[in-house]
């Protein structure tokens, strides 16, 4: 059962990268690692099982590796979120701050139905700047965020709290 597999054990810790002070969490252990990858989808799939979910949506380019076959395993579909002119046809934008200068991400208009339930996901929580904003495109181009799925949340950036309404999960939490 993929509920009993401890995802912890295929992260690694990397002191001081990018730069002395900070403990790096790194999946590509994780990613490289059938079982554990497997488990991950499976954990966050597990959590929104008949909650109405009626497609999934990530912003790029880490959470596109868990939000595809996420969406796959809840049966639907799956709609990229893009940094600007990535995109081909008609798009929002929401440009949003950051610590020190200012970001973008874009999607098509006619990614979302009215009201469409919208599962949200990234490998990490951090901050909560990038998840707030793909929050506020699902909803500008019509979409219902219907939650905001982690693997990992960084705890002491507080991230959470820039995504207070929405139903947050997170499969592994870091100080």
């Amino acid at each position: 059962m993929s509920s009993a597999v401890d995802l912890a054990q295929f992260i690694r810790s990397i002191p001081d990268f990018p730069k002395p002070g900070i403990l790096f969490r790194d999946i590509t252990p994780l990613l490289a690692s059938p079982v554990g990858l497997k488990a991950s989808v499976a954990q966050l799939a597990e959590h929104y099982r008949g909650k109405n979910v009626q497609c999934v949506a990530a912003a790029e380019a880490r959470g596109f590796i868990f939000a595809a076959p996420l969406a796959i395993e809840l049966g639907v579909g799956f709609v990229p979120v893009r940094k600007p002119g990535k995109l081909p046809f008609d798009t929002h934008a929401f440009h949003y701050e950051l610590e020190y200068g200012t970001d973008s991400l874009e999607v098509h208009v006619d990614s979302f139905s009215p009201g469409q339930r919208v599962l949200l996901v990234d490998d990490l929580l951090a901050t909560g700047g990038t998840m707030e904003a793909c929050c506020k495109l699902v909803e500008r181009a019509g979409g219902v965020v219907a939650g905001c799925a982690f693997v990992i949340e960084l705890t002491g950036l507080n991230g959470r709290s820039k995504l207070a309404g929405y139903d947050v999960v997170s499969l592994l939490k870091y100080e």
